[in-house]
């Protein structure tokens, strides 16, 4: 069982660097003409990204998954929909701010805006963005809650935000809600929720179980563009 998980994740990973690897190759060859220094060092980054990708991706498959599902099933046996709610809300936070993309994320919007806008503030937005959409959707799989009923209040209110918050903040919040579905939201995240579903008797797995990475990642886009109106809420009058 191990090993078809090494060699498959061994696998992923090599579909998705090899393609960059020779594209690197192929500009280096035809119009970079980088130093021979340089190249040694960043296909040495780029073999410590491969070894990391690879174990994070095999850590996910053989702990990750498994635990997350496992309690799922225990919070989904419990009787309280309010306590799964507050679970939702803490595990929510604290898989976002672990989660690496979000932080690159945070990084580049403060390097790009010469520190204007601070990576922390739009970190903590995210997070609390996403840890309110992950106790509601842990509340629609208490209460068997149609999808369509988060998700297009939440998109009309995202679509209105945008006239309010600040363009620069409107662009970042796009991002962000693709950042925050990375690998720890997809992995744990969503099998807790699987895990919950199939515990709750009488409900249909697929139909509650999945959509909670749909709720993810428009959490960002409303929590971020908030924090554009509060930390700049002259910029729409002035447009």
């Amino acid at each position: 069982m191990l090993a078809d998980e090494i060699t498959t994740t061994a696998w992923s990973v090599a579909i998705a660097v090899v393609p960059l690897v020779t594209l690197f190759l192929a500009f280096q060859f035809f119009l970079l003409r980088l130093p021979r220094k340089q190249i040694v060092e960043i296909l040495t980054g780029t073999a410590i990204a491969v070894i990391g990708l690879f174990l994070f991706l095999l850590g996910i498959g053989v702990g990750f998954l498994p635990f997350g599902r496992a309690i799922g099933a225990a919070l989904g046996a419990l009787d309280q929909a309010w306590l799964f709610a507050l679970i939702g809300l803490l595990l929510g936070f604290v898989t976002t701010w672990g989660e690496p993309a979000v932080r690159v994320l945070a990084d580049q919007v403060e390097e790009a805006s010469n520190g204007s806008i601070r990576g922390l503030m739009v970190l903590y937005a995210i997070c609390i963005g996403v840890a309110v959409w992950v106790g509601l959707g842990f509340l629609r799989i208490s209460y068997e809650i149609p999808l369509l009923y988060l998700l297009a209040p939440g998109y009309a209110l995202a679509i209105g935000l945008m006239w309010f918050s600040d363009k620069a903040f409107v662009a970042i919040a796009v991002d962000a809600g693709g950042v925050a579905t990375g690998p720890l939201a997809n992995s744990f995240l969503l099998a807790l929720a699987l895990g919950a579903s199939a515990a709750m008797e009488g409900q249909e797995v697929i139909v509650q179980g999945f959509g909670l990475v749909a709720l993810i990642a428009l959490a960002p886009i409303i929590s971020v563009m908030i924090l554009g109106i509060l930390v700049h809420p002259e910029t729409r009058d002035k447009e």
